[in-house]
């Protein structure tokens, strides 16, 4: 009988709960919904406005699109008619939070709804119907790793199973609730598991665990709320603790220490009608007949202004246990009769079993007909209790095994999976490694290919640098001979004339004739001198010049894509060091190279031209093109710009996708040190 009376001080203090699972940035069709949820939370309770606000605000949500907004509202109100006991506005809300949850596969309000449905069945004491619905809860909320909710639904699932009398189970429920609970802080909950904990645990006649765990939630209360009703609560049950261990001067302190706040008498009389029921029992069992039974008839009176039948049928064995020990037997048989009458009205069974128990003590002449009600029906609610474990163990059973086999089952689709992702890692990785060693040589070939070319023009440059060492050779012995030759016979001729120019005769007319003569014959011999030493530099002017045409020419004959070139005759190239002509040689053929392998493009110009400080290199085209800005560089391309930066020039590469692209290097001339020719 005490179990019934002991855990109504506890199951108040559950209530609906839920994630702030979405963010609350409401659309304009949404906002009306979350106005008039706001007003219902405004509203006093089970009042005529608040039904309006809860009708108003469905029939708006049933009209708005399914989303996590619309959910979140659809569970808001729902929960406000399971507080009402508004059965048909609940299954109406509730039903259509399940359908949208169920269209957008959204887990978290899928056991939402499992739990708000536990709820109502365990307000209808339809036991087994909550445990299965929080069942379902549970195992969603362990998918999706909700913390929070799995903690709370535990707790709740425990007082199920308390009440069928399956302490092991609740006592499990309850310890997997505070693991989870644990590490979030959220004091409340924690509360509520520290009392079921102790309600357990006093059940079970683990009186000093009990009371460990009161003052786990009485710690917790302080630390948190400083709720003065939860913590008169929470006195309530140790002293209750203290009154079932028989120790009932430490029950009086409590219940003592919880009445020194005046407010509950007005703020909750249910509450103070407990304590000093309560604390008139204890006194009673002591014998301290002080405010006795005046006490008993105060809180007696309370239950009968709050309706409160459980509790009134209480304050009459009470005092039918009291008048016993007085001996007033008419008074006790009474106040009996009057508890065996209101159980027998409500259909409490537990309340029922209590009044026929203390009716078999009082009513002597009935008494062994009580006795019998009372083994029959305290043998069938034990029946019933059995029953209920060994079919709520059952269900907790299957649950965990398809649990298992859900993990199993998860077991090995992760092992499949793991074993698809090697096997995808380990083929990829052999076709990186034999893409990279095909790469690794290609480069190589390039490299020897490269360094081939370099050789071959470092002999051509070599040998260039022999014809040019030949050349100036050449060009001072035909210095010399205009000296030692042209210039001796010009001399000549000059000291014959001067010689002739002050005679008049004839003969020397003739002779000056003759001069002349000579003179031409030595003005066509510089003629063919100078018209031969043009045509050696023409044909001898670089050889780097003639490289260059050939490798264009060769573009030319070779690949689909004309070629227009031009190169300035004007450069200087006898001031441009070996190094920065194989740098611009090797460039060209780079930039080239790009073009054939990559932009498709219908023609290409080259442009080669200088000053007195820089020569240039342009190379342009127009083909596909590609984005500079994403266009990761590959070896060709940072080649040029290693040669360009080996050169210490700079290189402007422009393209746009459609539209080709341009390639133009700057490159400083290093003045070479010039040949001092012999005047």
């Amino acid at each position: 009988m005490k179990k019934s009376y002991f855990i109504c001080l506890v199951l108040f203090l559950f209530s609906c709960s839920k994630n702030k699972h979405i963010n609350k940035e409401e659309n304009k069709g949404a906002d009306s919904v979350a106005i008039y949820i706001r007003l219902i939370k405004n509203e006093t309770p089970n009042s005529k406005r608040e039904s309006l606000y809860l009708t108003k605000a469905l029939a708006l949500a049933i009209k708005q699109k399914n989303d996590s907004i619309n959910r979140n509202h659809l569970l808001d109100i729902s929960t406000t008619y399971l507080k009402e006991g508004n059965k048909e506005g609940f299954e109406t809300s509730s039903n259509l939070l399940f359908k949208e949850s169920l269209e957008s596969k959204d887990t978290f309000y899928i056991a939402q709804y499992y739990k708000s449905k536990a709820e109502f069945y365990k307000n209808i004491s339809v036991n087994d119907s909550a445990f299965i619905c929080y069942l379902k809860s549970e195992k969603l909320f362990r998918i999706i790793n909700d913390k929070l909710n799995l903690g709370s639904v535990l707790s709740y699932k425990s007082i199920i199973q308390y009440t069928v009398g399956d302490f092991v189970g609740a006592d499990k429920s309850l310890t997997e609730a505070y693991q989870q609970l644990k590490n979030l802080n959220d004091k409340d909950k924690l509360y509520i598991v520290f009392t079921m904990m102790g309600i357990v645990a006093s059940e079970t006649k683990d009186f000093d665990k009990a009371i460990q765990y009161y003052t786990k939630s009485l710690k917790l209360i302080d630390d948190s709320t400083k709720d003065s009703y939860k913590k008169a609560t929470c006195i309530n049950n140790i002293g209750y603790v203290y009154q079932n261990k028989g120790s009932y001067k430490e029950a009086i302190k409590n219940y003592l220490l919880a009445l020194r706040d005046t407010t509950i008498k007005d703020n909750d009389p249910e509450l103070y009608s407990l304590l000093i029921d309560n604390l008139a029992y204890c006194k009673f069992k002591i014998n301290d007949l002080e405010n006795l039974p005046n006490l008993f008839f105060e809180s007696l009176k309370i239950r009968e202004n709050i309706n409160a039948q459980t509790l009134i049928v209480l304050s009459n064995i009470h005092l039918s246990e009291f008048y016993f020990k007085k001996k007033d037997y008419l008074q006790s048989q009474k106040f009996a009769n009057q508890a065996l009458k209101l159980a027998t009205k409500t259909g409490v069974t537990r309340d029922f079993l209590a009044a026929v128990k203390q009716a078999s003590i009082v009513d002597f002449k009935n008494s062994s007909k009580y006795k019998g009600d009372y083994i029959r029906i305290n043998d069938s609610i034990q029946d019933v209790e059995r029953l209920s474990k060994e079919k709520f163990s059952r269900l907790q059973l299957e649950t965990d095994e398809i649990i298992q086999e859900k993990d199993v089952l998860e077991d090995k689709n992760r092992t499949l999976l793991y074993i698809f992702i090697i096997t995808v890692a380990l083929a990829s990785l052999l076709f990186v490694v034999r893409a990279q060693r095909a790469r690794t040589r290609e480069l190589l070939l390039k490299q020897a290919q490269q360094k081939a070319n370099e050789e071959i023009f470092n002999l051509m440059m070599s040998q260039q640098s022999i014809i040019d060492e030949s050349r100036n050779k050449e060009k001072k012995r035909l210095a010399q001979d205009l000296h030692d030759g042209v210039l001796g016979r010009m001399f000549g001729l000059r000291l014959n004339l001067d010689s002739l120019n002050s005679s008049d005769e004839a003969a020397a007319k003739e002779r000056r004739h003759e001069l002349l003569n000579e003179l031409k014959t030595i003005e066509q011999d510089i003629r063919e001198i100078s018209h031969d030493l043009n045509r050696e530099k023409l044909v001898l002017i670089n050889n780097f010049v003639s490289i260059v045409h050939n490798l264009l020419e060769e573009q030319k004959l070779l690949h689909e894509a004309g070629v227009t070139y031009h190169i300035d005759t004007a450069i200087n190239w006898d001031k441009i060091g070996n190094a920065i002509k194989i740098n611009l040689y090797r460039i060209l053929q780079e930039g080239l190279q790009n073009i054939n392998k990559y932009a498709k493009a219908k023609n290409i110009t080259v442009e080669i031209s200088g000053n007195s400080e820089n020569v240039f290199l342009k190379i342009e085209d127009d083909g596909i093109g590609f984005d500079v800005s994403k266009k990761s560089k590959g070896i060709g391309m940072q080649n040029m710009i290693s040669r360009t930066n080996d050169c210490k020039g700079i290189i402007d590469i422009s393209s746009k996708i459609g539209e080709g692209s341009k390639i133009v290097i700057t490159v400083p001339i290093e003045t070479k040190s010039l040949i001092i020719e012999e005047a």
